[in-house]
């Protein structure tokens, strides 16, 4: 089989960790006799250097042509640090999911075995733990009106969703649970925000349609106080926008490290494929990032976007070798223990497909 893929490093460690995915996906095509066309594109903070707009038109027409997206990182602190920017890096990715109809978010957080211990909880409240984000991502607040009143002393951000902004996201999270251990859980607060009581009753609404599925409702303050107590009680959770990006952040340490989970952003168009960590620039050109959540995000772009579900496997099951035999960048590596550069921790996974 050939596939296109849109290759958007952007900024930071973007393109370093990028570069070991790709080594491991060329490998993996080759093993299973696939043929795999990259199209490298600008976006975020030097994609703006370039031709002064985080996410190009070109950009965009290179991701609507491909199969799927294999996306690195954004931002840089010289538009972080400076509140008046005109334009950011951040503006490009939020214009890139509204082009690309990606309102939803996949965020899975899972543990290592050999990893466990790394992790700031305590072993007996994280093993076992398997659950996965489903993230309004196109809507609510970051799409709502803002603005500035009086002259600037006062701001406002609008948090704005329809009937079917919704439907759409939970429909994907009720057949997600259909495929896993048929539990739900509605993150809301609807005690307090007539957006979360639209979500719970559309949610609500949904059920008849799913009747295998057993739905929670719960409010977001709560599940932020349980996913640190027992977060394998959960397995599929909805969420919107605002919430889901507070959320998903807090999961992802579960498993020790933010450079091990991968994530995708699906919907209308072509599929997005990223690691959840972000352009961490004091890294930049170091060779010390850890690669491993880029490589688990082009996993999940052969099984997900592609139907590879053998190759897929195959990756992961390389990564976990790679953990078990201590094969890590500093982030990962325990006391005294010898650490590998971002690219020897690719070549290693290459050579052991």
């Amino acid at each position: 089989m050939k596939y296109t893929i849109a290759l958007l490093a952007g900024d930071g460690i973007g393109p370093e960790v990028i570069n070991e995915a790709v080594k491991v996906s060329d490998a993996i095509a080759k093993k299973f006799n696939h043929e795999i066309i990259w199209t490298p594109a600008l976006t975020g903070a030097c994609a703006i250097d370039a031709v002064g707009v985080p996410y190009p038109d070109e950009t965009h027409e290179i991701c609507m042509k491909a199969d799927a997206v294999l996306f690195g990182a954004v931002g840089h602190p010289k538009f972080d640090n400076d509140p008046s920017a005109p334009v950011r890096p951040e503006q490009g990715l939020l214009l890139m999911r509204k082009k690309l109809g990606l309102f939803a978010n996949v965020r899975p957080t899972f543990t290592f075995p050999s990893l466990i211990d790394n992790s700031p909880l305590k072993r007996e409240r994280i093993e076992g733990t398997d659950l996965v984000f489903l993230r309004e991502l196109t809507g609510g607040i970051y799409f709502g009106e803002k603005g500035r009143l009086d002259g600037g002393e006062t701001a406002y951000d609008t948090c704005t969703y329809t009937r079917v902004e919704v439907q759409r996201l939970a429909k994907k999270g009720f057949e997600l649970a259909m495929t896993r251990t048929k539990k739900l859980c509605c993150v809301d607060k609807a005690n307090v925000l007539e957006t979360s009581r639209l979500w719970r009753e559309t949610v609500q609404a949904m059920e008849k349609d799913y009747p295998e599925v057993t739905v929670s409702y719960e409010f977001v303050d709560a599940v932020a106080m349980r996913l640190v107590q027992w977060p394998n009680s959960y397995d599929v959770l909805i969420t919107e926008n605002l919430f889901g990006d507070i959320l998903t952040d807090e999961a992802s340490v579960i498993s020790g490290s933010m450079g091990l989970m991968p994530s995708a952003s699906v919907g209308e168009h072509t599929s997005l494929y990223e690691p959840i960590h972000g352009s961490y620039p004091q890294a930049t050109g170091l060779n010390i990032a850890n690669p491993l959540a880029t490589v688990l995000s082009a996993a999940m772009m052969f099984e997900d976007a592609f139907g590879l579900k053998e190759e897929a496997e195959a990756i992961r099951a390389v990564v976990n070798k790679s953990l078990e035999q201590g094969i890590v960048t500093e982030d990962l590596a325990t006391k005294d223990a010898k650490t590998y550069k971002t690219s020897e921790v690719g070549d290693w996974l290459v050579a052991n497909l």
